[in-house]
């Protein structure tokens, strides 16, 4: 029987602040996908940028999840590229949502910088992209 393969050392699944980390995205990629689910089945003609800038929100959070969790070089682009689109998103919206409030009617996960959900989705991606830089894997000499 073949041994599966050892984890990256650099994914979020090796240590405790790793795994809080992987616990707080798998949080938010499960409410912001529900939560857009339910507005874009429900009443999307309301605010069909709201909604789907919630689905998108929830399918970045899925995958900068999956690219901390699986770590090694493919993992931890999934999560760069996931981490800075969440970063530039939560900014972009943040300051759409309060210059121009006609067009965001409903909230977003990232409206307001995410003061819905208590700041956490502002804060979440300079974590994420404190946590890769952090745990590089060392370059052999």
């Amino acid at each position: 029987m073949a041994e599966a393969p050892a984890r990256p050392s650099d994914a979020a699944l090796g240590s405790g602040l790793g795994r809080v980390l992987l616990l707080v995205y798998g949080i938010f990629a499960l409410s912001a996908s529900a939560r857009a689910l339910v507005q874009i089945t429900t009443h999307f003609s309301e605010a069909p940028l709201a909604y789907l800038l919630s689905a998108f929100a929830g399918l970045v959070y899925l995958a900068a999840t999956v690219g901390l969790a699986i770590g090694g070089t493919r993992g931890r682009l999934i999560a760069l590229v996931s981490c800075t689109i969440e970063l530039v998103g939560v900014l972009a919206v943040g300051i759409l949502s309060i210059a121009d409030a006609v067009d965001f009617p409903d909230a977003t996960v990232w409206s307001h910088f995410g003061s819905g959900y208590g700041y956490v989705p502002l804060v979440l991606p300079f974590i994420g992209l404190w946590w890769l830089r952090r745990h590089r894997p060392t370059q052999p000499r």
